[in-house]
């Protein structure tokens, strides 16, 4: 988990710590990923393969058949990596820096599976979703995406809309005691 410093508002007093963090740039990249062409030239600008589907590798995650979320590199910014995928993807396609559209929230502690599971329709196990998984989906009524950063550490992002509600949701859905026991490890 990054310093403390990067993050707006932190709670610790449930069975997780539930941080969300500033403003974390990412760029949405729309394009024929079926395209060798393309796939070679995003491994070469980014330094990894297209993540399989429901996949986040080195920053990069699977978000549909055309699309990719792009974490920004520190030391870069979403207009940079804009202009790099801009000059360099000759096919049809469509960058878009969403950092100030999107909220992002870290939960970090063994029980961090069990707070999604309130509300996520997914099977959180161990077994089904472990380090590098990513997936789509929604958390009550409020679509989101996260992954698996570590066992313990799982990384949310929604709209900047909801930063406030989301943020909320999670602090109540981590009240000690209120947590699920069958994805308990």
């Amino acid at each position: 988990m990054s310093d403390l410093m990067s993050f707006s508002e932190i709670d610790g007093s449930g069975a997780v710590l539930i941080a969300a963090q500033r403003r974390v740039a990412m760029v949405t990249l729309k394009t024929d990923l079926s395209n060798k062409i393309t796939r070679a030239a995003i491994k070469k600008l980014l330094g990894t393969t297209v993540p399989a589907q429901r996949k986040i590798a080195n920053g990069v995650a699977w978000m549909a058949p055309d699309e990719l979320l792009i974490m920004v590199p520190e030391g870069s910014t979403p207009e940079a990596q804009i202009e790099q995928l801009n000059a360099n993807i000759k096919a049809p396609m469509l960058a878009v820096d969403v950092s100030d559209a999107r909220a992002v929230f870290t939960l970090k502690g063994n029980n961090a599976r069990e707070v999604l599971a309130k509300g996520a329709p997914i099977d959180l196990s161990a077994d089904a979703f472990a380090q590098g998984d990513f997936r789509r989906t929604r958390l009550g009524q409020v679509a989101v995406a996260f992954w698996m950063e570590a066992d313990d550490e799982i990384t949310l992002i929604c709209f900047a809309s909801l930063r406030q509600f989301m943020f909320d949701w999670l602090v109540n859905a981590a009240q000690k005691g209120s947590l699920p026991a069958y994805l308990n490890r």
